[in-house]
């Protein structure tokens, strides 16, 4: 069973559970499938990739929504985006400890010989296919960030 099936599948059960927050963010994510399926036509399915590109992109909306409202001091709503998150993030793949995406950065910035802070266009450009998703862009460009600085002492 693909993601949206699973998804499709624990909307159900969330709706049999009376689990109102999963039920909520399960609609929500079913709707954003159906978008992305109308934007790429009725003649194909969406692919593993695209389900999880929509996953990631509600993910870094609500991430982004929980760090406006905490700003405005509205911290019962960032704790609302934070729980959506928890619910959306059982859809993604593990993501990789430090220690795992420390040796990726190294191994992309060997690969594209990148040695200096100047030259973070060059490592994040080969890093983040390694990555394929298993790491949030800006915490991979925080690791690779120190890894430059370091490197060029």
């Amino acid at each position: 069973m693909g993601l949206v099936g699973k998804v499709a599948a624990d909307l159900l059960a969330a709706m049999k559970a009376r689990d109102e927050l999963a039920l909520s963010v399960l609609r929500m994510l079913k709707a954003e499938f159906q978008k992305a399926q109308a934007d790429k036509g009725r003649a194909s399915d969406l692919t593993e990739e695209e389900a999880l590109a929509s996953v990631r992109r509600l993910v870094k909306q609500r991430r982004e929504a929980a760090e406006q409202y905490e700003a405005a001091g509205a911290s019962d709503r960032a704790k609302e985006e934070l729980s959506e998150i928890t619910v959306l993030e059982r859809y993604l793949p593990a993501q990789l400890g430090d220690d795992e995406l420390d040796a990726l950065v190294e191994e992309a910035a060997k690969k594209s010989g990148a040695a200096s802070p100047k030259d973070m266009g060059k490592l994040m450009s080969v890093l983040m296919p390694l990555l394929a998703g298993r790491a949030d862009g800006k915490r991979a460009k925080e690791r690779a960030s120190v890894y430059l600085d370091s490197s060029a002492r």
